[in-house]
């Protein structure tokens, strides 16, 4: 039986995605770079992934491991809380770039699955 939690979990998910991807389109690694706030925000919010992304391997392991990432997503998050000083802008506009589309891809299709829907998909149905 699938934890009562896990929907509102893959939403989380989708929406920290989802803000990192609207907030650093049409951005370079140099702008990434040279924002503090940008940075910030964009940190913050893989570390709120990182988190849900925990919380779902604890309360609904089938669910995380259906996530083709789970267990990086994890030790990504552990490095910006406890190795932030450590943190390389060109390793986090990577994952930006690459692994987060796919992130976002995979929580849709699992919220989809359980006849949920992320916030973004919500808004553009009610547009």
């Amino acid at each position: 039986m699938r934890p009562e939690r896990t929907p509102r979990t893959l939403r989380q998910i989708a929406d920290a995605c989802s803000f990192v991807l609207s907030v650093t389109k049409g951005k370079t690694l140099e702008n990434y770079s040279g924002e503090r706030l940008l940075r910030q925000g964009v940190e913050r919010n893989l570390q709120i992934i990182g988190e849900a992304v925990g919380r779902l391997r604890r309360e609904d392991p089938e669910t995380a491991n259906r996530l083709s990432e789970h267990e990086r997503i994890v030790g990504f998050r552990n490095v910006l809380v406890h190795g932030y000083d450590l943190v390389d802008d060109g390793i986090v506009w990577d994952t930006i770039r690459t692994n987060l589309p796919l992130l976002l891809s995979e929580v849709e299709g699992l919220l989809r699955e359980l006849g949920e829907r992320s916030s973004e998909e919500g808004e553009a149905n009610r547009q």
